[in-house]
């Protein structure tokens, strides 16, 4: 299945709602320090804006606190036996001709309120900064393990699962009230079957 316009939205809107299913699940299930899908989900452009991890903006009405983004960082040429690598074997010739695979970097940003100082100048407690850190460690096993499950079904065709690899995930902040992580992926996309504006031969 060739590489159309959407593949790479499609790609990026189905990690999110794979990250949202299994963020919910894990509340949902009972399991301590699990604060559900934040109520403000979304795939953005470029880098994501970290101005809505207390769930006041965006219009949450009360849903779970925090902001969960996907973004695309990068496309690059690649090939069967060299993914996620770089095929710099790829050149341009003057009929159209497209790698095998195309290689699409997407990061999983997850912010939640961190615990800051209070009117009186004073640090967060201990088990205040214990709270936050064992939700944002469910987090970040929740999201791991996600894309370990759900990645390889969001293949157009089912007999094909997705060729994927889960890259390096680190923590974020706190820093403006957030704390949070980045969880990088890359995901095989089906080459380009023909140039725009080309009919299929």
């Amino acid at each position: 299945m060739p590489l159309t316009p959407h593949s790479v939205h499609d790609l990026a809107e189905g990690v999110l709602g794979c990250v949202c299913a299994a963020l919910d699940a894990a509340a949902v299930d009972g399991v301590e320090g699990a604060l559900g899908c934040p109520c403000r989900a979304c795939v953005v452009p470029g880098l994501p804006a970290w101005d809505g991890c207390d769930g006041l903006d965006g219009g949450c009405d009360g849903g779970p606190p925090g902001q969960l983004t996907v973004n695309v960082r990068q496309l690059y040429p690649s090939s069967p036996d060299r993914f996620p690598a770089v095929d710099t074997t790829v050149q341009g010739v003057p009929r159209c001709s497209p790698p095998h695979i195309t290689a699409a970097e997407l990061v999983i940003t997850l912010l939640r309120c961190a615990p800051v100082m209070d009117e009186e100048g004073c640090p967060p407690s201990c088990e205040e900064l214990s709270e936050a850190a064992r939700a944002i460690h469910v987090d970040t096993a929740t999201v791991y393990s996600a894309l370990w499950c759900c990645l390889p079904g969001l293949s157009p065709n089912p007999r094909r699962p997705r060729r994927f690899v889960i890259g390096a995930q680190q923590m974020l902040g706190p820093a403006g009230g957030c704390v949070g992580l980045e969880q990088r992926v890359t995901v095989a996309l089906p080459g380009c079957g023909k140039c725009p504006g080309e009919e299929a031969s």
